[in-house]
């Protein structure tokens, strides 16, 4: 049985440089949540970018991208656009300027319903609406779907992102720093929804994110990248017991815990 996500080779490139991403191989199993994690320009954002297409016209992108064995690189626009929303879906970064400031959450989500069921009703797609406000435990649905993106806390707007993402039952999630700009409570209440989204729907996910206590409570395997490249892979326990690449050490040095001997400064990533 293949892999639901195979990145075979990646490499991307903009304007003609030197490459951003090169040599990146990864694979999702159905059920899987692997967390891609390094520091900033790492290459993270830019690998999940080029697995949906979303990558600007001056970029180049070589490699093979499978998903459901299907390589999404050979496909139509209209194909493409079809595999969006439904088969992967993303959370984007920042939920305080994701959201459309002009328009109601509830006609934001429906958007993304009617673009892949036209034949759907305005109940119906309503309907589907608050089914995905309610699965993300948004409170009173009905009332706040003709509210607007400014009335919501910054985790309710992560909600509404989320409640986006799964309104078409997609198979694989991509989370690009979900938590960012969120405190640690907030953050907590987001990662146990997204535990408990995957477990009821079966999704894969590729969470990213440079928080490496995140990734240890999201994944069952973490990638790291450097440089745009993959320098190490391998199930979560391994990587925070006994990572194998210099700058996985790093990483991880580079993190504070409670034994942290607050005498010595932090690991540099440089």
């Amino acid at each position: 049985m293949h892999p639901l996500l195979q990145i075979r080779d990646l490499e991307i490139s903009f304007n003609g440089a030197r490459p951003a991403v090169s040599g990146v191989n990864l694979e999702i199993a159905e059920g899987e949540s692997l967390g891609l994690v390094g520091e900033s320009g790492s290459g993270k954002s830019a690998t999940s970018m080029a697995v949906l297409r979303l990558l600007p016209p001056t970029a180049g992108v070589r490699g093979q991208i499978l998903f459901d064995g299907r390589d999404l690189q050979s496909l139509s626009t209209e194909e493409m656009r079809r595999v969006r929303g439904r088969g992967i879906a993303m959370i984007f970064q920042e939920p305080m300027t994701a959201l459309n400031p002009v328009a109601t959450i509830g006609n934001q989500i429906a958007e993304a319903v009617r673009a892949h069921h036209p034949e759907l009703s305005r109940a119906e797609v309503k309907e589907r609406v608050l089914e995905s406000l309610a699965q993300v435990a948004m409170p009173d649905p009905t009332r706040r779907y003709d509210d607007y993106p400014h009335q919501f806390s910054g985790g309710q707007r992560q909600r509404i992102l989320i409640a986006m993402a799964i309104v078409n039952k997609p198979r694989l999630l991509i989370a690009d720093e979900p938590t960012t700009a969120l405190d640690v409570t907030v953050q907590a209440q987001i990662l146990r929804l997204l535990a408990d989204l995957r477990e009821r729907h079966g999704l894969s996910m590729l969470f990213i994110s440079h928080d490496l206590a995140v990734v240890a409570q999201t994944a069952d395997r973490v990638a790291v990248m450097q440089h745009g490249q993959v320098v190490e892979q391998a199930p979560v326990g391994k990587i925070f017991r006994t990572p194998q690449h210099p700058y996985t050490q790093r990483l991880l040095a580079s993190a504070p815990t409670m034994r942290t001997d607050r005498t010595k400064p932090l690991a540099q990533l440089g």
